[in-house]
């Protein structure tokens, strides 16, 4: 479960200092993710449930769970460039990459669950 593992971690490394960036209204965050709105806020809620349960999710893993929380990751990292209609913005690059990461972990889950 090496993989799994590595992604919730991933997750984690990835999402504290974006939510605290969205948190303390850093000036990287305008850049990254345009000015303070509801949609920022939205936003910003949705990564501190992703970064709460892969915190959960890595103490009691359960390999069902991780799935689903990776699955639905990919799916909206992968819609993201569509709907923004770009694929230069820095949180979109970074979506990709860790959609693909993710996307190696959900292989790994499928093939140890068949």
């Amino acid at each position: 479960m090496l993989f799994p593992k590595l992604s919730l971690v991933l997750n984690i490394v990835v999402l504290i200092p974006v939510c605290s960036g969205l948190l303390l209204k850093s000036n990287w965050v305008i850049d990254s993710f345009g000015m303070e709105s509801p949609a920022r806020g939205i936003l910003l809620s949705i990564y501190l449930a992703i970064l709460i349960f892969s915190t959960y999710l890595l103490f009691k893993f359960d390999p069902k769970f991780v799935m689903s929380l990776l699955f639905i990751q990919v799916v909206y990292k992968l819609l993201s460039p569509i709907m923004v209609g770009s694929v230069t913005n820095p949180v979109i690059i970074s979506n990709l990459l860790i959609a693909l990461f993710h996307s190696l972990s959900i292989v790994k889950l499928a093939m140890t669950e068949s």
